[in-house]
């Protein structure tokens, strides 16, 4: 037996095109041009890759790209009178301030500043308290969103599954515990400090691991058939070529390709998924804002690739 891959990388691409596709009817109908803000402080070299693709794949979908690069000098009054100066303009629906910030500057702080309406990260504390509660419209964080339209579209239904998160961060494993349940599965949120952590996750029909600790989950731990959504994104040293690295996930792929039903792999799985959700969230922003209708984003992805054809 070997697990079905689930390619991230092509969905990701199918959800892009589908919404490029949304944006242009969004244009040619209602006059209006989804427009998102990216904010970045310092210099940190992986949160300057981060900001280049979302520029890139912002530009790409037919939206508006709004990007500021600010010194690490930069105080938090200034930062927060920024972010009040994107909070009243008609052209920008959706903000984002790249994440870690340097220090000094409270993070908390900014992300309460930004308009929950254009809280395209679903950090605001009032998005997270609407997805834990099941009210109102909340935006969702973006990687655990990913996760949950690669799960609907393989799976079909979730209701009544049994589903292990392993991993209780903020930004993914709780909300994805929320998403899940939202969907009628039977959810365990387990972490570091589970005790038998192998029992439970062999009972899962569904196991999202986001833990951050490399191939920490092998092969005998995985019920025969489950469906595993590897969050981790790890660099280790390569074992075939010296001075080199890799990335890997949170689970062993190769043990668990061999028990599992159907897996995402490390790279090319839920990465690619986070900056496509990024602009969905920025098109639902821009339509909420505006009083219309939603994009139903498996839709959009299933027209792209032509299922219904």
């Amino acid at each position: 037996m070997s697990a079905t891959i689930l390619d991230g990388k092509a969905f990701a691409a199918a959800l892009r095109q589908g919404l490029g596709s949304f944006v242009e009817a969004l244009k040619q109908d209602q006059g209006l041009t989804p427009g998102l803000a990216v904010v970045l402080v310092g210099e940190d070299p992986a949160s300057q890759v981060y900001v280049r693709n979302k520029h890139k794949s912002t530009i790409e979908a037919g939206m508006a790209s709004f990007e500021y690069r600010l010194p690490d000098t930069t105080s938090q009054e200034e930062l927060e009178a920024l972010i009040d100066e994107l909070n009243a303009r008609e052209d920008v629906n959706g903000i984002l301030v790249q994440l870690p910030l340097p220090k000094g500057l409270d993070d908390r702080a900014i992300i309460e500043r930004i308009r929950v309406e254009k809280d395209v990260d679903g950090f605001h504390i009032e998005n997270v308290g609407m997805l834990a509660a099941g009210v109102g419209k909340p935006l969702i964080p973006c990687t655990p969103l990913g996760s949950l339209l690669i799960l609907q579209d393989h799976l079909g239904s979730l209701s009544g599954l049994n589903a292990v998160v392993l991993g209780r961060s903020n930004i993914v494993g709780k909300p994805m515990a929320q998403l899940l349940l939202s969907q009628s599965a039977t959810v365990e949120i387990c972490h570091s400090r589970t005790k038998d952590l192998a029992e439970h996750v062999r009972r899962a029909d569904v196991l999202v691991a986001a833990v951050g600790r490399p191939e920490m989950v092998p092969g005998d731990w995985i019920k025969p058939g489950a469906t595993v959504i590897d969050v981790g994104i790890n660099r280790i040293d390569h074992p075939e070529k010296p001075g080199k690295s890799k990335l890997v996930g949170d689970v062993d792929t190769a043990s668990c390709m061999q028990v599992a039903g159907a897996i995402t792999p490390v790279p090319g799985g839920i990465g690619p998924m986070t900056i496509a959700c990024l602009l969905a969230n920025t098109l639902t922003a821009t339509c909420r804002q505006h009083g219309l209708a939603e994009p139903d984003l498996l839709a959009l992805v299933r027209q792209a690739r032509g299922d219904d054809a």
